[in-house]
């Protein structure tokens, strides 16, 4: 039977569940907030350049993407790229990455650096299915036990200080572990990484989805949020969106979960309030546009007292383009005073912060800088995170709940919502 199956949210998971829905033969329609698709890796038009609003690459292991690529003949448009690392530290820019960086590192004991490449290594080798053990261990602690204080304080504090702040005694081991785990097993040898960008950027994926929906009688409405989802009886019965009611066979939420309970109030109190304690890290993410470039890296941690940032990533170091662009992510609760800053607080300290790593860069070099904000960019995956949120089959008929929470212990990426945003379809379709 064909179905009409609503889909809230056109991020990368939410047109992964049309994508799949419409070539199974059935009828989503996607309902997107936004004047167009991609959620966070949704592009802009920054001064004549189409591009992301918050960076993107892709690793040798994203599968679920190099798929979807292939099934939309795009396989073609997709190039790798044999990138470095680098550290900020002690008002030096050194070498990371490797083997021979951590060795040359200066400012690190020969026992630490042994410490460092030892966790690392040995993170890199443990299977992506044997997460469990780590699910209930909290990461600062587990890390410290590996590398030690001294290599704790010197390359990993500040990476967590600088992005969750209050929160990052509370992590998971788990979810840290995946992040060193998917990094470290997209390199082409122990002294190459290799990352991947699409020509066109990540709007050349997504914009091929949204058509390939359509071409295969789904629809995407855009600028148009979902107000409610309506129940009656514990079964779903449509949404509302423009002070309208439609019907629907079935509805399935990726928005940020910290939306559900406003957008689908009439759950059951106890699903409700799992979704409301969930926990986000909001981010205010700076992209600058420049004449040359800051260094030769994709990747640049820093650990600087005059940077309230734990690194930065230069696109252009990945995917060719006419100009130099860089990312620097301010990432912060979303409670924090720092995030009702005026954008061009954090712009003025991109500014300096550029020119303090590369004193060749001139106030003429910057060509143009742009600021934007993502109140739920990162999800704050605590010990025993999974475990915590209700099931994306929810106790309601013909219901289904997820966002980038779900695929725990992975990070947040464009591989893994489409995985999972194509595996809740086949769910969704064949549930009753």
């Amino acid at each position: 039977m064909r179905q009409r199956i609503a889909v809230l949210g056109a991020g990368p998971m939410g047109l992964a569940v049309a994508y799949q829905l419409a070539r199974d033969g059935h009828h989503p329609v996607v309902f997107e907030a936004d004047d167009r698709v991609g959620g966070m890796a949704a592009a802009f038009d920054f001064s004549g350049l189409s591009i992301e609003r918050y960076y993107h690459f892709h690793c040798i292991s994203d599968t679920g993407f190099l798929k979807v690529l292939e099934e939309l003949g795009l396989s073609s448009k997709m190039h790798w790229t044999a990138t470095k690392m680098g550290y900020w530290y002690q008002n030096r820019l050194q070498p990371w990455g490797n083997p021979v960086a951590l060795l040359k590192f200066r400012g690190l004991s020969m026992v630490a650096k042994f410490r460092y490449g030892l966790h690392a290594f040995l993170s890199t080798k443990r299977k992506r299915e044997d997460w469990r053990p780590l699910d209930n261990v909290e990461a600062t602690g587990w890390i410290r036990r590996w590398v030690g204080e001294e290599a704790y304080e010197v390359l990993w504090r500040r990476l967590f200080d600088y992005k969750f702040y209050d929160y990052s005694s509370n992590l998971s081991a788990a979810w840290i572990w995946s992040r060193i785990r998917r990094i470290g097993t997209s390199r082409a040898s122990l002294f190459e990484e290799k990352l991947g960008y699409l020509d066109g950027g990540s709007e050349t994926l997504l914009n091929a989805m949204r058509d390939d929906i359509v071409k295969h009688g789904g629809e995407v409405r855009l600028g148009t949020p979902v107000t409610k989802v309506v129940m009656e009886q514990n079964k779903v019965r449509g949404i509302e969106t423009g002070g309208q009611f439609e019907a629907f066979h079935k509805v399935v939420s990726t928005i940020p979960l910290p939306y559900v309970p406003r957008v689908i109030p009439d759950l059951p109190p106890d699903v409700l309030d799992k979704f409301k304690a969930v926990k986000n890290i909001a981010v205010v993410c700076v992209i600058a546009k420049l004449r040359k470039a800051v260094t030769e890296n994709f990747w640049l941690n820093t650990n600087d007292p005059d940077m309230d940032i734990p690194g930065l990533v230069e696109y252009s170091n990945l995917r060719p383009l006419d100009e130099y662009i860089t990312y620097v992510p301010f990432y912060m609760p979303g409670e924090h005073p720092k995030f009702a800053d005026a954008d061009q607080v954090f712009l003025d300290k991109v500014r300096s912060y550029l020119k303090k790593i590369n004193p060749a860069l001139r106030d003429e070099d910057f060509l143009d800088m742009r600021a934007s904000r993502y109140r739920y960019a990162q999800p704050i995956c605590d010990p025993g995170y999974l475990d915590k949120l209700p099931p994306a089959a929810l106790p309601v008929q013909g219901l289904w709940v997820a966002d980038t929470s779900y695929y725990y212990p992975e990070d947040r990426g464009i591989s893994e919502s489409i995985d999972f945003g194509r595996n809740m379809a086949k769910m969704a379709a064949h549930a009753e």
